[in-house]
Order: structure tokens, then sequence, then C-alpha cells
């Protein structure tokens, strides 16, 4: 019975380590005219596998764009578009990522919006990376900063495994 708590206690010292779940979030945005999208990019990081979600009426849509269509308000070349009123762009790769408004008008009036997404880090161990999260960027004039939910992740899962660790120890005991 000893040899069975002490393998489920390393497999759970284990699993805590190499194969724990990178964290991913959502970021909501309501998305219309009249909006300062600068100032809800501002301090707001972002990840390979985060997801923005735009909500809006109808008039609008999402169209993801090239940096020099998001720059002049060019539409008709989207690379992506959608105006079902809810619209979820999961961010899969890193770099910079550009939303306008494909409805004449709207994007100059400010419906934009751009995200700079940090790449996911590597843990070295197999599995479970956290993410390196940068500061989105709107027109293109902030500079990355590290999230503090990204880095305090490590600790995160070094605390649960001292937690089990402990708890496996008691019940050996």
């Amino acid at each position: 019975m000893t040899n069975l708590s002490t393998l489920v206690g390393y497999l759970a010292i284990i699993f805590f380590t190499v194969v724990a779940p990178a964290s991913s979030a959502t970021q909501s945005v309501e998305w219309s005219l009249g909006k300062d999208y600068s100032s809800l990019a501002t301090g707001k990081p972002f990840a390979v596998g985060d997801t923005i979600v735009f909500n809006y009426g109808a008039g609008h849509t999402v169209d993801e764009v090239s940096e020099s269509d998001y720059k002049s308000c060019t539409l008709g070349n989207a690379i992506s578009s959608d105006s079902s009123g809810t619209t979820s762009i999961a961010l899969k790769t890193a770099g910079s990522h550009y939303f306008i408004c494909g409805i004449p008008g709207h994007c100059d009036g400010g419906m934009k919006l751009s995200v700079k997404v940090g790449a996911a880090a590597s843990s070295g161990s197999g599995g479970g990376g956290t993410a390196a999260k940068n500061t989105p960027v709107e027109g293109g004039k902030a500079a990355p900063s590290a999230s503090a939910a990204a880095v305090l992740k490590p600790f995160e899962a070094l605390v649960v495994t001292c937690v089990v660790a402990l708890l496996c120890g008691l019940a050996l005991s």
C-alpha cells in the first residue's frame, strides 16, 4: 500500500510540473463606432492560444487585414471577415494582428484594433509551457512587456506540486 501511495504522489508531482496546461485568455471587445480601441489595447497582454471575441450589432463586420490595409483603412482585401454579431478570433500565430470594420467610413471613424501577440514559450520539459505575453499595440507605438500571469505560472505549478508532495507525505506517515 505504501508503494502505491508513493507512486501516486510521484505521478501527481510529474503531472503538475510537466503536463500542467498553459494558460490562455479570452478578451471581449465591444465593437462599435465611437469607442477608443487604443485604450482597450493598452496593458492587455496577448499570447498564442488566446482568443478575442468581438461583440457588435447589425451593420458592422470584423475584418482581419494586413498592416498596410489597417493603416490606410483599405477595404476589400480582408484575410478573413465576419458579420455574425459575435466573432471569435483565435490568436494562433505570434506577431501583429490587425482588425477593422469593413463598412465604408467605420475604420476611418476609429473601428480598428491592432494587437501584438507574443509567442508561446516552451518550458523545456516536454509540454505544459507557459506563454510569454506582450502588450498589444495600437498604431505600432507600444513596447512589449511581460505579463504577470505568464511570469507567475511556473511558481503556481511549484506551489501546487509542494502541496501535493506534502499531502502524499502525510498520507504515507
